[in-house]
């Protein structure tokens, strides 16, 4: 067995065939094994005999692998798998239909025909969160919505289902990044510093607040970063030159110049639990590799969400930290990216360098 369990969309594909040989039952339903010499694939624990490494490649799930012409195993029945995560879309569907509540694990075990234990284990590997904490990024999201529409606090906090204000500002400052009355007016009342430097990929943005890191823009002019930062908060204070950016853009830059791989800022941002979801997911792909928007949408429980991980990326404000340029096309083309193709080309381009 493995020491521990790495999560699926940071393996390498030698962390993979270690998974693999050692039949490690903790990663069935994470990737699926396709053999060139049996045309078949299996799961990691499959106990037939280990074919030879050159002819094994991996696959996120099975419908990738039959796509490429491979036949489940009849021993492992890697094809079962998938009801795991049917169970896990499920469970998510029935906890956002009921958030004027708390939905136990034993009723959401009820629905989905799955004991308690196995479903908060299959749907924290799944999801990469427990069903309580997506029950929390969903209220907060709908909060978020009905402070943007202008409702009074307490009538967002009791529409998204919390049971009191109390509940809803203890996790304000963690999640929200600022109260919520100051969300609802726009940011008013809150300072974000800001400054503007050079980098390896032209002028760089950085913003933030008390919390974390608000903003990272990439550009040619100035202006149009600065306009860019305003409209996200068009009430608050918004000033230019604040000395406590300094190491924040100094890792930022280092990061960009290919001296500093790993960048691990904090963040405060608005954003959706939907949104959310896929930039947590984002933040876990290794440095020098890339994923496809539909593998990004399998791993967050939504095969049929392509289009909205796309459009989360391309509405990420806070470039490098959630690493969106890491994202491609299923031909493994670089598609789009905010901040031009060039820039996500380069970035690209460094990071398979520096691996």
């Amino acid at each position: 067995m493995l020491e521990t369990t790495v999560p699926a969309t940071q393996m390498t594909d030698e962390e993979r065939w270690k998974a693999f040989e050692a039949r490690d039952s903790r990663y069935d339903g994470r990737f699926v094994v396709g053999v060139r010499s049996t045309g078949i694939y299996c799961r990691p624990s499959c106990p037939a005999r280990r074919p030879l490494r050159q002819n094994v490649v991996f696959y996120p799930v099975g419908d990738d692998a039959e796509q490429e012409g491979f036949r489940p195993c009849r021993r492992c029945r890697p094809e079962e798998v998938l009801p795991q995560a049917r169970a896990v879309e499920q469970a998510s569907r029935y906890i956002g239909e009921h958030l004027d509540r708390n939905v136990t694990l034993d009723e959401l075990g009820e629905v989905v025909g799955m004991s308690p234990h196995h479903l908060q284990r299959t749907f924290k590997r799944m999801l990469g969160i427990s069903p309580r904490a997506y029950a929390d990024a969903l209220r907060l999201g709908t909060v978020k919505a009905g402070l943007r529409d202008r409702d009074d606090v307490t009538t967002a906090l009791y529409d998204a289902g919390y049971g009191s204000s109390s509940r809803l500002y203890e996790r304000a400052p963690g999640q929200l990044g600022m109260t919520p009355g100051t969300y609802r007016r726009g940011g008013q009342g809150m300072s974000i510093g800001y400054t503007i430097v050079d980098s390896r990929l032209g002028r760089l943005l950085v913003g933030a607040t008390e919390h974390g890191v608000s903003a990272i823009y990439l550009g040619d002019d100035d202006r149009e970063l600065e306009t860019a930062l305003r409209a996200e908060y068009p009430a608050a204070e918004i000033v230019r030159g604040e000395s406590g950016l300094d190491r924040w853009v100094a890792e930022i830059v280092a990061h960009l110049a290919g001296e500093q791989p790993h960048l691990d800022l904090p963040i405060d941002v608005q954003t959706t639990a939907f949104k959310r979801r896929v930039w947590e997911a984002l933040r876990e792909i290794p440095y020098g590799s890339t994923r496809g928007y539909a593998e990004v949408a399998r791993h967050i429980g939504q095969p049929t969400a392509v289009r909205a991980v796309a459009s989360a990326c391309a509405t990420n404000p806070v470039a490098l930290v959630v690493p969106c340029h890491r994202v491609v096309r299923s031909d493994g083309s670089a598609g789009g990216y905010r901040w031009g193709i060039e820039r996500k080309q380069a970035l690209l381009a460094q990071e398979r360098g520096g691996r």
